[in-house]
């Protein structure tokens, strides 16, 4: 289907696991705030919804997406936190700058939970225009805060 017809947060609840014990590292970037604040409350709201402790969910801001990465392995460090959440927003300009960060930022994230066996989670927005990432953070299209959350969630029930 195409994305323009779809919400894409619609997720099965097949794989949910118990998370009433679980502790979430969530990293959130500060560029585009508009947008990962939106995130970042789609995310706490989801893990909520699921059963995580309003104190068990841990933010970290860095000041933007590409030191989401080094945020990310600072949290997955903290051998208490069973998942780290990473959000951001990387809107396209005008210059291949979009590309570098956004290429670093994934292999990055990636690293890191690999690095510490843990999930960590490509929660960052790649649009090509501010309205796309609205559409994305609570628009038309869901949340994505929401969708990393979820995936958070379970790959803990892997």
């Amino acid at each position: 289907m195409a994305t323009s017809l779809k919400n894409l947060s619609q997720h099965s609840d097949t794989n949910i696991a118990d998370i009433s014990n679980r502790k979430f590292g969530i990293v959130v970037s500060e560029w585009n705030e508009e947008i990962t604040e939106s995130l970042y409350e789609g995310a706490v709201e989801t893990l909520l919804i699921h059963g995580a402790k309003k104190e068990n969910i841990f933010r970290k801001n860095v000041p933007g997406s590409f030191e989401l990465t080094l945020g990310a392995q600072w949290v997955a460090e903290v051998k208490e936190i069973d998942a780290v959440i990473c959000l951001g927003c990387v809107i396209q300009g005008e210059t291949k700058h979009f590309d570098f960060i956004c290429d670093a930022v994934a292999h990055g994230i990636t690293n890191v939970g690999l690095r510490y066996n843990k999930p960590v989670i490509f929660g960052v927005l790649t649009p090509n225009n501010q309205q796309q990432a609205l559409d994305r953070a609570g628009g038309k299209h869901g949340n994505k805060g929401d969708e990393a959350a979820i995936t958070a969630i379970k790959m803990l029930g892997f």
